[in-house]
């Protein structure tokens, strides 16, 4: 007899599988239609007006953007910048080993012209001491003549070259290559560097290997013009004149630092500068350049002279070995007083503190000319660095300048002011 079994209403099983007997009905399908998300460029698409809202959606604002901008900007002039500070670096270097390497030149055919001719001149009084003696004098007067004739032609080399006004040359400009430097470091610590701060660094440094060139052959500076000119190392536009006297600002209060009482003290400064110190330099120059000029030319015409007269010593006459002696002598004194007194240093010296003077007088007018205040440089911080370039105090400098007007006023000559004044 078979027991009946019950089922469950809710399922029935099976031998295989478990089916469930509430049936859910499907869902209908929705399409769905997803916008594409833009793929330009924010950079490009921050060029035009109507992206603004895109802009607001990633949160960047068009100010961020153009600041990335402006900073890459300042990035690549800053590289620029680092570029020329490590050329002028290099030249600094540079210019002190060859300043080193002149100088011994200098030093080395000094002493040893020095010594050839002295030696020669002792081979003369030789000679002519043994005269009487019958002893053969050709030995010494050939190799006397040999001895005076080197030393005239390694003069003639030296006097040409002036190694101690090539040293000077190297000394000014491995300090004001150093002064270059120390302008870009101060751009570049400031930051904010532009197009224009490199521009500038570039023509300096090219006006300061124009002023002050390495090589001897074709690039070297005439050691003795027929007039003497202050040196120049600034580029040409640096201290260009601007043309002024209209478009003056409307009142000349406190603006930029400037005043007319400080356009008064610095055109005081620029005639006393002009008439004083330009002045002295100049006459100064003028005197160390002639005398440069005679002694190059003494020294080797003494010592050929004592080659000339070696071939007379010995004939039964001692003035020849007389001459022959006081030249060698005299040869060798003013290649000492030339050369060991450096007076071709001393040209290229006052040659600089002329051309000095010059750059304060070019910067000041220029600034002066400047019609724009707002486009000076700051009145007071300008004060402060003639100041300080001409070796004095705020205070003294506008003394300097009250005083040169009241003597001016009175008519006294600038002379007799600089008399009293230092």
């Amino acid at each position: 007899m078979m027991a009946s079994i019950k089922t469950s209403p809710l399922i029935f099983c099976s031998s295989k599988r478990v089916h469930a007997a509430i049936h859910v009905p499907k869902l209908p399908r929705i399409n769905f239609s997803v916008p594409k998300i833009p793929t330009t460029n924010l950079v490009q698409e921050s060029k035009f007006t109507n992206t603004t809202p895109l802009l607001e959606k990633f949160n960047v604002t068009s100010t961020q953007l153009q600041d990335d901008v402006n900073h890459s900007t300042t990035s690549k002039y800053l590289f620029q910048l680092y570029a020329i500070l490590e050329a002028v670096a290099d030249r600094v270097e540079m210019h002190n080993n060859v300043c080193e390497q002149r100088n011994n030149w200098n030093t080395l055919l000094l002493n040893s012209i020095n010594m050839i001719t002295l030696t020669a001149t002792t081979m003369v009084g030789v000679a002519a001491a043994t005269n009487e003696v019958a002893a053969p004098l050709l030995p010494l007067k050939l190799s006397s003549a040999l001895l005076f004739s080197a030393a005239t032609g390694m003069l003639l080399i030296m006097n040409k070259i002036q190694p101690s006004q090539l040293a000077e040359e190297q000394r000014n400009a491995t300090r004001l290559f150093k002064q270059l430097q120390a302008q870009i470091q101060t751009t570049i610590a400031v930051g904010n560097a532009t197009e224009k701060d490199v521009k500038c660094a570039m023509e300096k440094v090219l006006a300061l290997d124009k002023a002050y060139p390495l090589p001897l052959l074709g690039a070297m500076l005439e050691k003795y013009p027929a007039k003497f000119e202050p040196a120049v190392w600034w580029p040409s536009n640096q201290f260009q004149k601007k043309n002024g006297g209209k478009g003056k600002s409307k009142k000349m209060e406190e603006n930029n630092g400037w005043s007319k009482e400080l356009e008064m003290e610095m055109r005081e400064v620029v005639e006393v500068v002009k008439r004083k110190d330009i002045e002295d330099y100049e006459r100064l120059g003028n005197i160390a350049m002639k005398v440069n000029k005679s002694l190059a030319i003494a020294g080797p015409l003494m010592t050929g002279i004592a080659a000339i007269g070696c071939g007379f010593i010995g004939n039964g006459s001692s003035f020849a070995a007389l001459v022959t002696l006081m030249a060698g002598s005299l040869g060798a004194a003013i290649n000492t007083f030339e050369h060991g007194g450096q007076v071709g240093m001393v040209f290229e010296m006052y040659r600089n503190s002329a051309g000095f003077f010059n750059m304060v007088e070019a910067s000041i007018e220029s600034t002066l000319e400047e019609d724009h205040l707002e486009k000076r440089e700051n009145g007071e911080l300008f004060e402060m660095k003639m100041a300080l370039q001409l070796g004095r105090s705020v205070s003294q400098l506008r003394e300097l300048a009250s005083k040169s007007s009241s003597y001016r006023m009175e008519g006294i000559h600038i002379d007799e002011f600089a008399s009293k004044l230092f």
